[in-house]
């Protein structure tokens, strides 16, 4: 059976709740990606190190499917209610999916109903804050301080949570290290490596 199209005049509603909650970047296609997932490098030794010690460099960072290149790459983001670990209860770390570096422990992590992983605060020094001025509005912008990829947005004064902070984050930005088992290690990108 084929559902009548949508009335115009729920495009402006549709805007106006995306800008409220802070999603109003483009979103990603909800229709599965071509191209199988990325696959992490295998654990070494430095990953059982702490996480500043735990870096390999390299030329270049973990593959990207063209969903995660829309987000990541392109500061899309995903559809509400559809990412991986917008209900994830599990004890672990959230890592950079393009880099491997740790950005939030589950500890920190928190339901906002925003339709979004939320955090309340992140590993030190693993997020940078820029100003975000698209869509006539002025946000705060974070991205993996180690690869600068996209995550999402950060908020204050919602009074969600003590620390009355919401990072809100697309799933398709991090992969979900469960607690016992060894983090990949980080992905320093050598910028002067020359490609073969």
């Amino acid at each position: 059976m084929r559902l009548p199209p949508i009335p115009s005049f729920w495009l402006p509603c549709c805007l106006l709740l995306a800008a409220a909650c802070g999603c109003t970047e483009k979103p990603v296609p909800s229709t599965p990606d071509p191209v199988p997932a990325a696959s992490s490098p295998a654990p070494t030794a430095a990953s059982a190190e702490t996480p500043d010690k735990q870096a390999t460099t390299m030329r270049d960072y973990n593959p990207l499917t063209p969903s995660e290149q829309q987000v990541i790459l392109q500061k899309g983001t995903e559809r509400a209610f559809t990412g991986e670990y917008t209900d994830n209860d599990a004890d672990g770390t959230y890592i950079c999916r393009q880099c491997n570096a740790p950005l939030y422990e589950s500890k920190d992590k928190f339901h906002s109903g925003c339709g979004w992983p939320s955090f309340e605060d992140e590993i030190a020094g693993a997020i940078e804050r820029h100003t975000d001025s698209t869509f006539g509005m002025e946000r705060v912008e974070i991205v993996c301080a180690n690869c600068k990829g996209h995550l999402g947005h950060v908020f204050a004064g919602e009074h969600l949570t003590a620390k009355n902070t919401r990072h809100c984050v697309n799933s398709v930005s991090m992969r979900f290290v469960p607690k016992g088992e060894k983090l990949p290690p980080k992905i320093v990108v050598d910028k002067n490596a020359k490609k073969q």
